[in-house]
């Protein structure tokens, strides 16, 4: 939605009632990723795009149909074998993709979304698109760090989906998820789509080392924008770190320090230090403990290496309070030795800190498994 947000507002300003396409599931080569979206307005303009001109046609047409009846849709496009004419998509994707009117009284809320995403605040609608239930196809939640409103038909389906839907939100992805017609975690019948409107978190890795390597992939595997960053070009490459978003030749205080001044990290951003080495660590290590927006910083050394690490930085001014956010030695006691066991263990207490959560074994404790993160700026 947010593509066509100002499309989609002006509609709504007015009083009148818009036909949105969004693309909701994609499979194989599809064009456009899940939030894509397309915009009818009351006079027939169009504005954004589900397929890049594949099938706009026909989702145009659906659009229209969708306005005049007041009924939401679900519909599936992709190639067709038999028909080569046939609307599809000749990429050989298949795509979902939801059809609503949304207008004032089917959305009072959109203002207060709108809002949200020009302030950048986190901010997920989640969205029934297949229930067995045709009263409950179009029912919405909205969802933010610190609360929801709404409903999408009972209690016990609002709490489950809020649960899953605070995930994607901190991670700022948007996804179909599948639950039992009352919100049963195991079953079918319900389909929900989460479209979480935040800013990818970022992971900055520091040092190119082999267990940057791996702490790399475990990053992107958990949502984050995970940049590798080292002076030394000759060990600095995409194609040591082919699952890094980037990779950046600088001197890791210098670039971390340029990427604060330009508001370019913020709760959500995590620091990994893994250089061990005191003319890049110390540094870094000192920029990243000032900058209070900075959600986790941790560093990689043996416990000797961490003694000398803190008092050079207690030199260099830093107060018992900003030395307490450092975590360090890096990650949580699994009894792990590779760079992928490492790793795991660093993103293990990355989630952690994120959550509340206290890295126990759950057979161990009671009460609820879920836990309520802490309001992200």
């Amino acid at each position: 939605m947010q593509d066509v947000l100002t499309d989609l507002m002006a509609t709504w300003n007015a009083g009148g009632t818009a036909g949105v396409a969004t693309v909701v599931r994609t499979f194989r080569s599809a064009p456009r990723p899940p939030g894509a979206a397309m915009v009818v307005a009351p006079d027939g303009t169009v504005g954004g795009s589900v397929s890049g001109g594949c099938v706009e046609g026909a989702v145009y047409e659906l659009a229209t149909d969708v306005v005049r009846t007041g009924l939401p849709v679900l519909q599936r496009f992709g190639f067709s074998d038999d028909d080569a004419f046939a609307v599809g998509l000749t990429c050989g994707g298949i795509i979902d993709i939801f059809v609503e009117p949304i207008s004032r009284k089917t959305f009072p809320e959109l203002g207060e979304v709108a809002a949200d995403i020009a302030e950048h605040r986190p901010v997920a609608i989640a969205t029934v698109i297949e229930h067995p239930d045709p009263g409950r196809i179009g029912r919405r939640l909205l969802i933010r760090p610190s609360d929801a409103r709404g409903t999408l038909g009972s209690a016990r389906t609002d709490d489950a989906v809020i649960d899953d839907a605070a995930g994607l939100l901190a991670a700022g992805r948007s996804e179909v998820l599948s639950y039992g017609p009352d919100g049963q975690r195991r079953g079918e019948g319900m389909a929900v789509f989460v479209a979480s409107h935040a800013r990818q978190p970022r992971m900055l890795v520091f040092g190119a080392i082999d267990f940057a390597a791996a702490v790399a992939q475990q990053g992107s595997f958990l949502g984050y924008r995970v940049t590798v960053c080292d002076a030394r070009p000759i060990f600095a490459t995409s194609a040591r770190f082919p699952t890094a978003d980037e990779v950046v030749v600088d001197w890791p205080h210098r670039y971390l320090t340029a990427q604060i001044a330009a508001g370019a990290v913020d709760a959500r951003t995590v620091v990994c230090v893994l250089t061990h080495d005191p003319k890049f660590d110390v540094p870094l290590l000192e920029v990243a403990l000032r900058a209070p927006r900075i959600g986790y910083v941790g560093a990689m050394g043996s416990r000797r290496t961490h003694d000398q690490r803190l008092a050079r930085l207690r030199q260099a001014g830093l107060t018992e309070e900003q030395l307490a956010r450092l975590a360090s030695p890096i990650g949580l006691d699994l009894g792990g030795r590779t760079p992928e066991e490492t790793a795991v263990s660093i993103a293990a207490e990355i989630i952690a800190r994120r959550w509340g959560g206290h890295g126990r074994s759950l057979t161990g404790t009671g009460g609820r498994i879920h836990h309520t993160a802490p309001t992200a700026d």
